[in-house]
């Protein structure tokens, strides 16, 4: 056991280190204020303070894991061998950040508190955040600076060892459109057609008419064919469906259609299947309780992990939401259209409420790619270039790769054939 000595426990510091030694290390630690105690233990130690009690592994305390609320920061980045940190320590600091401080404003979302300007979907846009602003956006620095600091308690303390963490890599398959044309009914169809012959879609109109007549399959309509790729790579799939009554936001099929019930149903059978909410229950918590309802009523399973319309996460309100909601995980954390790290790590971890100085019980997953991301480069060598940057970064560190695509991107025309080089990514990082 990994002993920390510091001068006032609080939820802060012991969330941040629950979640580096425990989350990430896989390395028991314990807290405590008592020096007689610090000193008495012949295990591995650590002060966490201003100043440190004797000669011992020592990390210089800053301010911001013993206040409360949200202050306006003044953050220096700067390099330690080669990797951005911040929150710098004086000299005598075994290691000279205090990365369980820095940790903290990132895993905590600390910087989303702050005053912003949210884009036309009311999301916090990634070029507010310090990742992307200062360039290591693409980096889990939170299981870097982990790991480093291991390596110096390592030096320090031999005998001292953790858990072995495995490299794992989950696909999530976000359905808010099962279908181009099918299954609209008849208002919603002769709609699309006349929308069609106003813009001089010719060819869409013909392919609508071949997929109502039944002379093709819906471009969408690909489900049959992931579940079979996710089967062949034995990998760890999760298919988020929308359910959902028509909206501007929302323009799925109707959660009554049997077809699509039938479909859900089918899916359900081979992949974990739950809740891709839908842009007014992100806010609304008796539609997200009625679209939670429905959907676990069909596949006769409890829907607990939820991934939210847009990735659209206003914290801590809609978190709060999807706790009130009885939602145990959520798969949104990070960018549509810029991949990184949007809580600077590749680990899974709790919610801390920073409104109420607490950690609360909804697991975050934090995504490192979303399909839309890709959409900008035009050859597929391009893409892999990109995502072996981050699978890198991921498998450097033995963390968890997540990554979102749509059925209706990989369904859609393009220049690229996304559904093929879908299944070259998965063949890649599965391992």
């Amino acid at each position: 056991m990994l002993l920390i000595y510091t001068h006032t426990i609080t939820n802060r510091l012991h969330y941040v280190t629950q979640q580096l030694f425990g989350g990430i290390l896989g390395l028991e630690t314990q807290l405590s204020t008592k020096v007689e105690d610090f000193i008495k233990h012949s295990g591995p130690k650590i002060t966490y303070s201003k100043q440190p009690l004797q000669n011992e592994f020592f990390i210089r305390s800053n301010d911001l894991l013993f206040e409360q609320g949200i202050n306006d920061l003044d953050i220096e980045v700067s390099d330690w061998d080669g990797v951005p940190c911040f929150f710098a320590c004086s000299e005598n600091s075994s290691v000279p950040y205090d990365i369980f401080s820095a940790s903290f404003f990132l895993l905590s979302r600390y910087e989303e508190y702050l005053p912003h300007v949210k884009d036309n979907l009311g999301r916090y846009p990634a070029k507010e955040s310090l990742a992307f602003q200062k360039g290591f956006l693409e980096l889990p620095v939170v299981d870097i600076w982990a790991q480093k600091m291991f390596r110096l308690l390592k030096m320090r303390f031999p005998d001292i060892k953790t858990k072995k963490k495995n490299y794992s890599f989950t696909s999530l398959v976000n359905v808010t459109i099962s279908h181009c044309y099918a299954h609209r009914g008849l208002v919603r169809s002769l709609g699309g057609f006349l929308l069609d012959l106003g813009k001089f879609k010719f060819r869409r109109m013909i392919r609508r008419t071949s997929v109502l007549l039944g002379m093709s399959r819906d471009p969408y309509d690909n489900f049959s064919t992931l579940v079979e790729i996710h089967k062949n790579y034995a990998i760890k799939s999760m298919f988020f469906f929308q359910f959902a009554e028509y909206s501007a936001h929302d323009k799925n099929i109707s959660p009554n259609n049997n077809r699509f019930r039938y479909l859900i149903k089918s899916v359900a059978d081979y992949s974990i299947v739950s809740l891709s909410t839908s842009f007014l229950s992100s806010t609304n918590k008796e539609v997200l309780k009625e679209e939670k309802k429905g959907l676990g009523n069909l596949i006769n399973r409890p829907i607990t992990y939820s991934r939210l319309r847009y990735n659209r996460v206003n914290v801590p309100s809609t978190y709060r939401t999807l706790i009130e909601a009885e939602f145990t995980n959520d798969f949104s954390m990070g960018y549509t259209h810029q991949m990184g790290f949007r809580a600077g790590t590749c680990t899974p971890f709790y919610f801390y409420d920073i409104s109420m100085e607490t950690k609360q019980p909804l697991r975050v997953h934090p995504f490192a790619l979303h399909d839309y991301a890709l959409t900008k480069y035009k050859r597929p060598t391009e893409v892999f270039a990109k995502v072996d940057t981050l699978f890198r970064a991921v498998k450097a560190v033995e963390g968890t790769f997540i990554t979102v695509f749509s059925n209706e991107l990989l369904g859609g025309k393009h220049k690229i054939s996304w559904i093929s080089l879908y299944q070259s990514l998965l063949k890649r990082y599965h391992v």
